[in-house]
């Protein structure tokens, strides 16, 4: 009879200890070691509150936020301020900038740095007026700010492309760059790649998205359902060593973006995870 407890107890103690077990978790998302990382750009939820924006995150597992004023006014307390950064770290979101925001006056351009110091960020993304680039400048040095002018395709007169920007900054402090919008970047006739690579030194922050084509005919839509070669992109993120957040700025279906944030999301770490070596 022994032998026979034995084995019947060793059968109840493997039945117990197997329900115990741990169901095995996700994989880390595909960017994990990587030296850039996957965000998300607050006007992607123009048409949504915090609460819905956080909710998105958490269900594509992005941790990065730029912040926009529609999410936290440029009037906001002191209180107000630490109220939203406490229901982001309770989502495990880094708010990591803020903008983009349009300066058209110096006194705009004071209350962006003001507003970004309370937030507590230290990178503006940016669309100041060329003329005031100068006090941009003068105020970058002042508050030891990254500053990165949103390019914004052929829809506006100014900043169109990476080359654009570049041909104004180079030759201002160096902490003022670019946040290189790959999709307008392409409907202004430029390749993302290559102005990667021309420019990177200068890339601060980037916006992702796919376009349909490479004029300004061209519009937003899902990550790889239009023209940008993601591959040769991600390849270039890795050469250049890029350390910044790439953004997704969902434009397309704003009042109902959720499944296109997905797709977008899922195909760019598709991307990441089919191109490492």
């Amino acid at each position: 009879m022994k032998p026979l407890l034995l084995l019947a107890f060793a059968l109840i103690f493997s039945t117990i200890s197997n329900s115990q077990e741990t169901k095995p978790g996700p994989q880390p998302p595909p960017e994990t070691g990587e030296k850039f990382k996957v965000g998300m750009a607050g006007y992607t939820f123009l048409k949504f509150d915090l609460d819905k924006t956080l909710e998105t995150l958490k269900k594509t597992d992005v941790h990065y936020l730029c912040i926009k004023d529609f999410h936290l006014p440029f009037a906001s307390t002191d209180e107000e301020i630490a109220a939203f950064h406490a229901k982001l770290k309770a989502s495990d979101v880094t708010g990591y900038a803020v903008g983009p925001i349009y300066m058209k006056s110096e006194e705009e351009i004071d209350r962006a740095f003001a507003y970004a110091k309370k937030v507590g960020v230290k990178l503006i993304v940016g669309v100041p007026n060329v003329e005031l680039l100068p006090y941009v400048d003068k105020k970058v040095k002042e508050y030891n700010f990254n500053y990165a002018i949103h390019l914004h395709g052929p829809d506006i007169k100014i900043y169109p492309d990476a080359e654009d920007v570049w041909n104004h900054v180079k030759d201002l402090d160096p902490r003022i760059g670019m946040c290189l919008d790959i999709g307008h970047d392409t409907r202004n006739g430029k390749d993302p790649v290559a102005d990667l690579k021309k420019y990177h030194s200068r890339v601060f922050d980037i916006h992702i998205k796919d376009v349909t084509g490479t004029t300004k005919l061209g519009y937003s839509l899902e990550i790889g359902r239009g023209v940008i070669d993601f591959p040769a992109f991600v390849r270039m993120l890795r050469e250049v060593g890029y350390t910044g957040v790439c953004s997704l700025e969902h434009e397309k279906d704003m009042t109902d973006p959720f499944m296109g944030i997905a797709e977008s999301i899922g195909y760019f770490r598709g991307v990441i995870e089919t191109t490492k070596k």
